[in-house]
């Protein structure tokens, strides 16, 4: 739950890069060409453009856009006029951009593909953290996210208003259900991680009898899964200040509300990164 560096645009380009080499073939062995611009566009024809939202929605991902259309064509120029974590109407515009007609136009989708998920990502994440404004509660991400975009999925999430649990199983101990069973109870496996030295030790409960054994056993942090709002109050009154709290499991707009209001200290909801719809930007040329 620390937080991570604003964008990391070196993972950014790894992305970029995987997906650019699949649209052109390049990873197939390929020279790496759009073949259709190639052949119907003059080779010094020059584009302008222009991206804009087509619906309302918090922008995430312009940067990565931006580093699309500098790969391809290193000599375009490309203005934002939005910024990350922007709300923006619909009509908005997000960017211009100039430069080589051949270079842009294979840049296109890749740049739209990345933005539209990213901002997707964002605008569900803000309408999650906006619902529970005002409640002391903090969203939370989760690792529930699609392969490969992991660093940045989660940078969408904080353009949209969440904080980052841990970014993957070698920066955090969140004892789940499975490491419970086969350590034979919620309290022996929070034991053996304090042992080990480990910060922040984290434990799943199902019930308020577990919840009770990983507060004695020293847990920093308890995940109160699947548990109604009743339940996570008597939840955090068992806990009283003691470690920290985070409900999940089957968290919605609807309910995320009720849930937050129990008193826990975090929510994390795995539908912002693993359910959110893409949104739909524009890029018209002129």
């Amino acid at each position: 739950m620390r937080p991570e560096p604003e964008l990391d645009l070196d993972d950014a380009r790894r992305v970029i890069k995987a997906a650019l080499a699949e649209d052109t073939g390049a990873d197939k062995g390929g020279d790496g060409e759009d073949i259709t611009s190639a052949t119907v566009i003059p080779a010094d024809l020059r584009f302008t453009g222009v991206m804009q939202a087509r619906h309302a929605m918090v922008v995430a991902g312009l940067p990565v856009a931006e580093e699309v259309f500098r790969l391809v064509a290193p000599e375009a120029r490309f203005t934002a006029r939005a910024a990350d974590g922007d709300q923006v109407a619909a009509g908005t515009v997000l960017a211009e951009m100039e430069g080589p007609a051949r270079g842009l136009l294979t840049a296109e989708r890749t740049a739209l593909n990345l933005l539209q998920l990213l901002s997707g990502i964002a605008t569900l994440t803000r309408q999650y953290a906006d619902r529970i404004a005002g409640t002391g509660c903090t969203l939370l991400d989760t690792r529930k996210t699609i392969p490969g975009l992991r660093r940045l999925s989660k940078y969408a999430t904080r353009c949209g208003g969440a904080a980052n649990h841990r970014m993957g199983l070698y920066d955090g101990v969140l004892i789940k259900d499975n490491h419970i069973a086969v350590c034979g109870g919620v309290a022996e496996a929070v034991r053996r991680a304090k042992a080990a030295g480990r910060p922040n030790v984290e434990a799943e409960c199902d019930t308020l009898d577990q919840v009770a054994e990983a507060v004695a056993a020293g847990a920093d942090i308890v995940l109160l899964d699947n548990m109604p709002p009743e339940t996570l109050r008597r939840a955090v009154a068992i806990v009283g200040g003691r470690c920290k709290t985070e409900a999940s499991g089957g968290v919605t707009l609807d309910t995320i509300r009720a849930i937050a209001e129990t008193g826990v200290d975090f929510v994390s909801v795995g539908r912002i990164t693993q359910s959110a719809p893409a949104v739909d930007i524009g890029l018209d040329w002129s």
